[in-house]
């Protein structure tokens, strides 16, 4: 059916359904900086900014990891999500001052999933010295950094996007052993105009899947 340069090719685990496809994205984009910048040693505190649909992947790869985990949000509504159904150990709101002040030097390290923009000097007061905070969210317009925070605690602010194809099949092979897929929505060909309004308001939990090949009509 197709035909492929096999440096591009990866071997999909035969337990994992073809339905968690996501992890090809939100999966490695999410492992790839928690191996590569060491975030995933246990009893390391993670904190993870955003629940969406790269959020709830970094949250469940770094459970794995066996790694202690906090969700970082601005609101509480997604609380009882974090906590009871996706493991997280403890949730933190980032628009309440009392609960970040104590918070703060807490994390060995952030993996950063928003991609609105946001302000990073709260992030960096919650990291312990030789905290590291990785972006993998994309805000449109220039972040402000303050300097201060990162010489004084030997900070480290970094970015990450997707990830090579030895960590991608790195990634499937560890989802594979421990169960791990994303959140899915699966829908057919006829109702993609649909999908792509509620991504705009970003109503999913947590990504959608086209079902191209039951469903697109090929006449």
């Amino acid at each position: 059916m197709m035909v492929s340069d096999e440096h591009f090719v990866v071997c999909w685990p035969k337990n994992l359904s073809m339905d968690a496809a996501p992890l090809l994205c939100a999966g490695v984009t999410t492992y790839s900086p928690l191996k590569y910048f060491a975030l995933d040693k246990p009893r390391m505190h993670i904190g993870v900014v955003g629940l969406g649909g790269l959020g709830h992947m970094a949250v469940k790869f770094a459970k794995a990891f066996r790694t202690k985990v906090t969700v970082i949000s601005t609101s509480a509504n997604k609380k009882q999500e974090a906590i009871e159904r996706l493991g997280a150990d403890s949730f933190l709101i980032s628009r309440d001052p009392e609960q970040m002040k104590a918070a703060m030097n807490t994390l060995d390290g952030i993996i950063d999933t928003v991609s609105a923009v946001h302000p990073i000097l709260p992030l960096l007061m919650l990291m312990k010295s030789h905290g590291k905070l990785v972006m993998v969210g994309a805000p449109e317009k220039p972040v402000e950094l303050p300097v201060f925070p990162l010489l004084m605690g030997r900070k480290l602010v970094a970015g990450s996007c997707i990830g090579g194809m030895k960590g991608t099949q790195e990634m499937l092979d560890f989802a594979a052993k421990h169960n791990i897929t994303p959140d899915i929505k699966v829908v057919p060909m006829d109702y993609v105009n649909t999908t792509w309004e509620r991504l705009l308001k970003s109503d999913v939990k947590y990504r959608f899947v086209l079902d191209i090949g039951n469903t697109l009509n090929t006449k």
